[in-house]
């Protein structure tokens, strides 16, 4: 009888990742400085995923006081608990104002020109709509301007963690683990091995897209053409 393994947790620390990687460019970690240079390469990668789109996993629920008369949430307001903590978001989702009878009411993004070519931008009435001031210490503009206490609820993008130690695992789901591999390689060869960069560079892109087409979620989609009739 065949013997199954019981377990299903594999992973790959960052020193894994990085022979995984030299590998695949036809070479061996020899020195500190190899090791080095792929952790940085690594957090680089990492870097450019925040730029690739929506990842699922780095998505945070927050919640936050809103007090009445507030037209703009920054620093601590906005998120974490240290001052710099802001400049983690990437990006933020589906903002929501729930009131004192926990009703929730949807709001809409609008763009820095909508939003600075509001002649009175302290308007007062339920927020409707929000500019999101994306800078390194970002601030969330809101209008109108709160007329009473409220409860603001966004879902934030904020950036991956950094690689650390050498013995660390990157906080990443399983399913990403072939793309980090494929793309460090790529990185690696731009560095130390030029002529295998056009293969790897194919096998990261195409690990990359198959593990963001699982990235998503799977809802079904409706379309409804407009009927427009001239002169009616």
């Amino acid at each position: 009888m065949p013997t199954y393994s019981s377990t299903s947790d594999f992973n790959l620390s960052i020193d894994d990742i990085s022979e995984e990687a030299f590998e695949r460019c036809g070479l061996q970690i020899r020195s500190g400085y190899d090791i080095k240079t792929a952790r940085r390469s690594l957090n680089l990668m990492l870097a450019e995923w925040a730029n690739r789109g929506l990842n699922l996993w780095t998505i945070q629920k927050q919640e936050k006081t809103l007090a009445a008369n507030t037209t703009a949430l920054t620093g601590t307001d906005l998120f974490g608990s240290a001052a710099d903590d802001s400049s983690q978001i990437v990006d933020i989702t589906d903002v929501i104002i729930r009131d004192s009878s926990n009703n929730d009411y949807s709001t809409s993004s609008i763009s820095r020109a909508t939003y600075w070519n509001y002649t009175v931008k302290t308007t007062s009435g339920r927020p409707t709509q929000y500019y999101f001031e994306r800078t390194i210490n970002p601030t969330l503009y809101l209008y109108p301007a709160a007329d009473s206490a409220y409860t603001l609820i966004y879902y934030a993008l904020v950036r991956m963690k950094d690689s650390g130690d050498y013995t660390n695992n990157n906080e990443i789901p399983f399913r990403f683990l072939p793309c980090l591999s494929a793309g460090l390689a790529y990185y690696i060869a731009m560095k130390k091995a030029p002529d295998r960069i056009q293969l790897l560079k194919q096998i990261y892109e195409d690990e990359f897209q198959r593990a963001a087409d699982q990235d998503g979620e799977r809802t079904s989609l409706f379309l409804t053409p407009k009927t427009y009739l001239p002169g009616v």
